[in-house]
């Protein structure tokens, strides 16, 4: 099946469908196709390598790029998540920190004061 391109727009055009304009002196590129159709093709091998070896690099390229683009994507999301994150700490940091948390601190220095007093006033008697 051959594809011709639109030579307006350059999109496909199947068989059996669309015009073809054909000059006056009876030249067709079709024709010509179906001529060199029934010919064998000659087997390359150093052709044939090169042709896979190109599509496996093409296939690498391709790879390569839509890891790149789901990072890029993944990227932006992490950003917006990291923010999210953050927001939603500082709304709710009552539940992080406890709230006698401060005062522990304070209640053990108190209890630190007595307990030097107490020792003070033992060794004064």
């Amino acid at each position: 099946m051959r594809i011709e391109k639109c030579y307006f727009c350059s999109g496909p055009i199947y068989p059996g469908h669309g015009m073809m304009f054909v000059r006056n002196d009876c030249k067709d590129n079709s024709f010509e196709f179906e001529k060199r159709r029934s010919e064998p093709v000659k087997y390359q091998r150093e052709l044939w390598n090169k042709t896979i070896e190109a599509m496996k690099r093409v296939e690498e390229i391709k790879q390569k790029r839509q890891a790149t683009f789901i990072m890029n994507r993944l990227k932006k999301n992490k950003e917006l998540q990291k923010v999210q994150d953050i927001k939603e700490v500082k709304q709710n940091i009552h539940l992080i920190r406890a709230p006698l948390a401060g005062k522990g601190k304070q209640l053990e220095d108190k209890m630190v004061q007595k307990l030097q007093e107490d020792v003070d006033m033992e060794d004064v008697s």
